[in-house]
């Protein structure tokens, strides 16, 4: 692997590099991709449901290391991230494929993907490093589709961004197994983990996967790793938005993840396989989230739909607004630069560091 890497740095050559995570078949006929819960098992030639993980002779390889579909600097607060360094800037890219099959998915021209000529862009983990710290980003996020596929060449980016002090955010479905996921977790300083419904029928019938790997991601993530987490669900009417499950999630991540734990309840638009899906009607939204808050979760807020109570962040000690967001855009701001309330000294959960960045919504593609 080492030596495959130096090669690849050398010549630009990223194609078919060397992925972990597998085995032979009991019968030795087939290779087992070990990264998610699918366990594909490929004869030579053959690809995973991620299209991107593909056996070639005696080995796996991932064909997407190095290549991307394109960069942007977002606000961290896309990701979305309300309570990881506010307000800065973070250089957020993905290549192709993925390992769910969401028929709901807003990315699926690039999740979806089975053009490898789409991947247009070319760089190195060093490359993306510096790229980052020339443009004042203060992180980088694996996006877009989701990064546990490309998980060899994300961890490799994240190690050459530890190395200039950019810190590195996952934002991911959670849909990987218990090996990958401690080296995956270990190389990130926070993710956004999608909680996509609180039910097996749900995950089966619209992502077709299974619901209890992304739970023990989840508590693994917050649990045993360093790693800052916050939760996202998409409510779709009349499929995940029953009050009663929107009850039972909340009360789930309480009990596993602690009242601090930001969840993230966004509105459905119709896309993909779901076009004829109604949108979500903003009371959905604001009603999730007055459950959450009502089960004893302390940092809920709504996504998809402009509301700036429901955007902003308030202290759990004295209750005063502590962070103003219209969207991505920050206005109030009374934290210390180590994240306590600036009216009664309450430690306010989250990564802090200093003011908050002044980004704002800006939203600005760029080429590697």
């Amino acid at each position: 692997y080492t030596v495959y890497l130096s090669l690849a740095l050398m010549t630009g050559n990223f194609m078919s590099f060397p992925a972990r995570y597998w085995s032979a078949s009991a019968d030795r006929t087939r290779l087992v991709c070990k990264i998610c819960p699918r366990f594909c098992q490929l004869k030579d030639g053959q690809r995973g449901l991620c299209f991107v993980r593909k056996r070639e002779g005696d080995q796996l390889v991932l064909d997407t290391y190095g290549r991307s579909s394109g960069f942007c600097i977002d606000p961290i607060e896309k990701k979305p991230l309300n309570h990881f360094l506010p307000g800065t800037p973070v250089l957020s890219f993905g290549t192709a494929g993925c390992n769910l099959a969401c028929k709901f998915c807003q990315n699926h021209d690039i999740s979806k993907s089975r053009d490898q000529d789409a991947l247009m862009h070319h760089a190195s983990p060093q490359r993306i490093a510096d790229v980052a710290r020339q443009n004042g980003c203060r992180s980088v996020a694996y996006t877009y589709n989701d990064p546990v596929i490309f998980l060899e060449y994300a961890v490799d980016i994240a190690a050459a961004c530890r190395a200039q002090n950019i810190k590195n955010v996952a934002v991911t479905a959670g849909y990987i197994c218990d090996a990958p996921r401690e080296e995956f977790f270990g190389a990130m300083d926070a993710a956004n983990i999608d909680l996509k419904g609180f039910t097996k029928r749900f995950y089966k019938k619209l992502t077709g996967s299974e619901i209890q790997p992304v739970l023990e991601t989840i508590a693994y993530a917050v649990q045993e790793t360093s790693c800052w987490v916050e939760l996202t669900t998409l409510f779709i009417p009349g499929e995940n938005d029953d009050p009663k499950e929107i009850e039972a999630l909340s009360r789930w991540v309480l009990d596993t993840c602690g009242s601090d734990v930001p969840l993230h309840f966004t509105a459905f638009h119709p896309d993909f396989r779901m076009q004829s899906t109604p949108p979500t009607p903003p009371e959905t939204v604001l009603r999730a989230r007055q459950i959450a808050l009502a089960c004893g979760l302390r940092h809920v807020y709504v996504g998809n739909i402009k509301h700036f109570e429901a955007q902003s962040s308030y202290c759990t000690g004295c209750g005063a607004r502590v962070i103003g967001r219209d969207w991505h855009l920050l206005s109030t701001w009374q934290l210390s630069d180590f994240g306590n309330c600036a009216i009664c000294g309450t430690q306010f959960a989250g990564r802090f560091s200093g003011l908050p960045g002044d980004w704002g919504r800006k939203r600005l593609p760029i080429r590697i």
